[in-house]
């Protein structure tokens, strides 16, 4: 995968051009100061050969960031990455500090960052993402959700309707979907997080119905999925197929891409139907160790998340919708989130491994129900 990466960066100062090539002088390294020169000599050479991500030039110190991220978040990074960039000057003055971005459905993320892709951090849709690059060494701590507070979880959202202006189809809650000739959009669980947490909370509203256990939430989820005409490997890519491809009836999304696309397109082109019942979604944050400690960026990516959790990028959160961890800062934003019963990935299905396992690996439950369409 070619990464969708942007880059915002502060310069400060004026660095000084780097020589192209760096020889040594022969005098220096085996006349009288050889053994200086020697030292030296391998100093600068491992310089070159690493392509250090921090540079000493002219005492200024040059480090660079990226953070591997899901598909909804771009507007929330691009805002958090300058004022960061402000936040990290006053801590290091004299630096210069790029911060890219990289962003793609959680799951293309997290075989990115595995195929090679040097994230510092990634900041993806479901702990299930991040514990793959646990599982496979990328990060040292099977139980790295401890590392942060609220599980390294410092904003939630949850999984709510999108529909068109008026509301032609009359959809008011998840049942509403499998009836008539509703079309539904929502991206491919096996490459988005968000797809995944879509899929799950339209099982968990299943199974909570009078009468409802788990044969009738497949069955179900089985009707809606068939009711679905394509599935886009992520949710800003869906949420292109609703609004600008003008496909299907109803969009399942985030609700802070759904409140924002609400904001941006305005009520005469789209509408929120809240459902009575979802899912809390809690996308993650965590360091990449093995690339971190690789290119000496740790202090610089454990700051980077640490920030995430204070009362300025909360604010920032609770702008683009997402719903803030901080108490107070959410309090004050309380109005612009839907009230709704929500219901958490441990208490209905075990936790993201168990999930992960039933639900989204190889001839687990979505294959099955969509191989038949």
């Amino acid at each position: 995968m070619t990464p969708d990466t942007s880059t915002s960066q502060l310069q400060l100062g004026t660095p000084a051009r780097l020589p192209t090539r760096i020889v040594p002088s022969t005098k220096r390294l085996f006349g009288m100061g050889r053994l200086v020169g020697l030292c030296v000599f391998v100093c600068l050479v491992l310089l070159t050969a690493t392509g250090c991500s921090k540079r000493k030039i002219d005492g200024t110190q040059s480090l660079t960031l990226l953070n591997a991220s899901y598909d909804p978040t771009r507007e929330l990074y691009a805002d958090y990455n300058a004022w960061f960039q402000q936040h990290w000057a006053k801590l290091h003055p004299g630096q210069s500090l790029a911060l890219k971005q990289s962003h793609g459905g959680s799951g293309k993320q997290t075989r990115a960052v595995l195929d090679g892709l040097d994230a510092d951090v990634v900041t993806l849709a479901l702990a299930g993402d991040v514990d793959k690059l646990a599982e496979k060494g990328l990060i040292n701590d099977p139980k790295w959700q401890a590392r942060l507070g609220s599980n390294s979880v410092p904003f939630q959202s949850t999984i709510v309707l999108l529909v068109r202006a008026g509301n032609p189809t009359g959809i008011h809650d998840w049942g509403d979907l499998v009836k008539g000739n509703v079309q539904v959009i929502t991206p491919n669980p096996k490459t988005s997080g968000g797809a995944r947490w879509n899929y799950l909370a339209a099982w968990g509203w299943a199974l909570a119905q009078p009468g409802g256990d788990a044969i009738k939430a497949r069955e179900f989820v089985a009707k809606l999925y068939a009711r679905v005409p394509v599935l886009d490997s992520g949710a800003r890519a869906a949420l292109a197929t609703f609004t600008e491809r003008k496909q299907g009836d109803v969009l399942i999304a985030w609700e802070n891409e759904a409140l924002l696309a609400r904001k941006k397109l305005g009520p005469s082109v789209v509408e929120l139907v809240v459902p009575s019942r979802s899912i809390l979604a809690e996308p993650p944050v965590a360091v990449v160790d093995r690339v971190v400690d690789r290119r000496g960026t740790r202090s610089l990516a454990e700051e980077y998340l640490r920030g995430l959790y204070t009362p300025e990028a909360q604010e920032l959160a609770a702008k683009q919708f997402y719903r803030p961890t901080n108490p107070d800062v959410l309090g004050r934003h309380r109005a612009l989130f839907p009230a709704l019963t929500l219901f958490t990935i441990d208490e209905v299905f075990g936790g993201w491994k168990k999930a992960q396992r039933e639900h989204f690996d190889e001839g687990a439950v979505f294959d099955q129900i969509t191989a038949r369409h």
